[in-house]
């Protein structure tokens, strides 16, 4: 790392009134190392990409995110296929790639860990979907996609509540969901390894995951999941029963082994999701990240090789 451009999220996200202080103790830390640096905050969703592609031809080596899991996925849609890497400042609400990291969680300290780190080639996910416009749309993920229930959730939550209450608004608009909404079930078919396509006729829910640990009660939502692999691990929900879902993300919280009725586990490097053909077509939304984006049909699949990201050295896989 020789010249570093921080972006970062001036209005979302922890301690916001402490954000240029934070961004200027990380600037501090890494000119005081030799590194060249310069920070800018991200105008706007669609605009972070432009930005990350001007400062790699300007020739940054590095670009840092600085804020949570949207504001990486904003900067991943100007980095991916490039030879620049990623780092991390976690200033984010849920934090879930940093957590799988093992990044601290302060500016400070994740500023001096990235010093350390080593640049780890990843595969980043691709997910191709129709926008509220109808207009096919597509963007790389890094932490996880999502059809169905969690997607409803992100359509839903007040992302002002979510600034004031942190995980506190996720965990009770989550339960609040569960309670009252109506399920609605899609069809998806995935393959893995070029191997012949399966298929599920009715889900009422999906994810694709990438990270292996969360952090937060959550911790391991995939078990099996991880950033070294080159597919998503896949958590098939073919129950409409509510319960289930209960059972299953607290046999999370839990770290139980234990498998539960009407949710399986499966690894894929493709899947597509469409509404159940035959049936009145359902407002089924779509996510990644933690971003909502669009509704059915959707098309996941793996770019390998896409993304330097740094990781510390203590990290139990990518860091050896």
């Amino acid at each position: 790392m020789r010249h570093a451009a921080l972006f970062y999220n001036p209005i979302s996200g922890r301690r916001k009134k402490h954000r240029l202080r934070d961004i200027e103790t990380v600037q501090s830390i890494l000119q005081g190392a030799g590194i060249e640096v310069e920070a800018a905050p991200t105008r706007a969703a669609s605009d972070a990409a432009a930005q990350v592609r001007l400062a790699i031809r300007d020739g940054f080596d590095t670009i840092i995110a600085c804020g949570g899991d949207g504001t990486i996925h904003d900067v991943l849609q100007g980095l991916a296929g490039k030879d620049a890497a990623l780092g991390i400042i976690p200033l984010g609400t849920a934090n879930a790639m940093a957590h799988d990291l093992r990044l601290p969680l302060t500016p400070q300290r994740a500023a001096h860990a990235l010093l350390s780190a080593t640049p780890k080639r990843i595969a980043v996910g691709r997910i191709e979907y129709r926008d509220f416009n109808n207009l096919p749309a597509f963007r790389f993920f890094t932490v996880a996609a999502g059809v169905g229930v969690d997607a409803h959730l992100f359509y839903n939550l007040n992302r002002l509540i979510k600034d004031r209450m942190g995980m506190l608004a996720y965990y009770s608009k989550a339960t609040h969901l569960w309670l009252s909404h109506r399920m609605r079930y899609f069809e998806a078919e995935f393959s893995s390894n070029g191997g012949a396509p399966l298929c599920e006729k009715r889900l009422s829910e999906m994810l694709a995951v990438r990270i292996n640990y969360f952090g937060g009660v959550l911790r391991e939502l995939a078990p099996g999941a991880s950033l070294a692999r080159n597919d998503m691990r896949l958590v098939l929900c073919r129950t409409g029963n509510r319960a289930m879902y209960l059972a299953y993300v607290f046999r999370g919280i839990l770290g139980m082994s234990s498998g539960v009725p009407g949710i399986v586990l499966a690894y894929a490097d493709q899947v597509i999701c469409r509404n159940v053909p035959g049936e009145k077509p359902e407002k089924i939304y779509v996510e990644a990240d933690g971003e909502l984006l669009g509704r059915l049909p959707m098309k996941l699949s793996m770019v390998p090789d896409a993304l330097s990201v740094l990781v510390p050295t203590n990290h139990p896989t990518l860091g050896k």
